[in-house]
């Protein structure tokens, strides 16, 4: 018997000055602990892809998603919790102040936004990710300069 992977929303957040938002996952979560990631998850009961990151952005972030750039691709994978996901990664614009994201308390220790340059940030957790984040995120900087911002 077949079971559908679990969906997923994500967003790779994009300031003013082309640098992308990343948050640290706390040591106690199940999937990816105490790794570097972007904000995101799973969809609701009848909830789009869409509905589901403006939900996840405001949650994890206390920001609002102002303007979805573009579509940075689709991905299916395994996570270390043995769970399938397919995961939707948008480009996103946010309103609020980038400077104080409110994490959500329990689940992200520590925020900091990166440039291209600072991709490397992501090398520490290949062993748990296989290099998912990195992919992602690569995947952002790229459209946005294919969108020419």
């Amino acid at each position: 018997m077949s079971v559908e992977p679990m969906r997923c929303a994500a967003g790779v957040i994009v300031d003013d000055d082309g640098r992308v938002f990343i948050q640290r996952r706390s040591a106690t979560r199940k999937l990816f602990p105490d790794t570097w990631d972007i904000v995101g998850g799973h969809l609701e009961p009848g909830e789009s892809f869409e509905e589901a990151l403006y939900r996840e952005v405001t949650e994890e972030t206390g920001w609002r998603v102002s303007i979805v750039l573009g579509t940075i691709g689709e991905l299916r994978y395994r996570g270390n919790d043995g769970l399938e996901r397919l995961e939707t990664d948008f480009l996103i614009r946010v309103d609020g102040d980038l400077a104080r994201p409110r994490l959500e308390p329990g689940k992200h220790t520590g925020f900091r936004w990166i440039t291209p340059a600072e991709l490397g940030v992501f090398d520490e957790q290949r062993d748990m990710d296989g290099g998912l984040l990195r992919q992602i995120v690569e995947g952002g900087f790229a459209l946005l300069r294919q969108i020419g911002l």
